[in-house]
């Protein structure tokens, strides 16, 4: 596989399953954020103290390429990607808030706004959780717009983001 293909020169790119838009298309902006989030979720895993916390970031930026590829599959070829590729679904989403109830049980959780910064670890996760919520905001929109087919979607980012932030003060501790 060549790493250049030209074919996004003019500004366009391919959807899954079929489809050109520009680059520019919000779609393109949802999963290109979901992929900012899974290289700053690598940096987070690559400083990270902790091996659970480095396992559960690697379990997240897989989970995060299902996003991305729900994200990148137009609404009227979406059954294709459902029969053919795993989705988010809600055992995903019920995963995170399980892991999220088992870092709380450990440790206390700040009642006031956190500066980033306590350690590497934890500040490369808070930049990580500023991305998915810009992720999320993204996804609200494709949402809005009809453009995304699967509410588990929004719900995953949303309890992804809080259980980034656990995991930072996890780091911190």
């Amino acid at each position: 596989m060549k790493t250049f293909n030209k074919r996004g020169d003019k500004g366009e790119t391919s959807l899954l399953y079929g489809g050109r838009v520009p680059k520019s298309d919000p779609r393109c902006e949802a999963y290109g954020t979901i992929d900012e989030a899974v290289s700053a979720l690598g940096l987070a895993r690559a400083l990270a103290k902790k091996e659970r916390v480095s396992h559960i970031l690697l379990t997240i930026q897989q989970d995060l390429f299902v996003v991305g590829a729900e994200l990148a599959t137009a609404a009227d070829q979406y059954h294709k990607l459902k029969s053919k590729h795993r989705v988010v679904t809600a055992d995903m989403v019920d995963r995170l808030e399980s892991l999220i109830g088992g870092f709380e049980e450990e440790m206390e959780m700040p009642e006031v706004f956190v500066i980033p910064g306590v350690s590497p670890s934890s500040a490369a996760l808070d930049l990580a959780r500023a991305i998915i919520r810009r992720a999320e905001r993204r996804v609200v929109e494709l949402r809005n717009d009809s453009m995304v087919q699967n509410e588990m979607v929004l719900e995953y980012l949303n309890r992804l983001g809080d259980l980034v932030f656990t995991l930072a003060r996890y780091e911190e501790i």
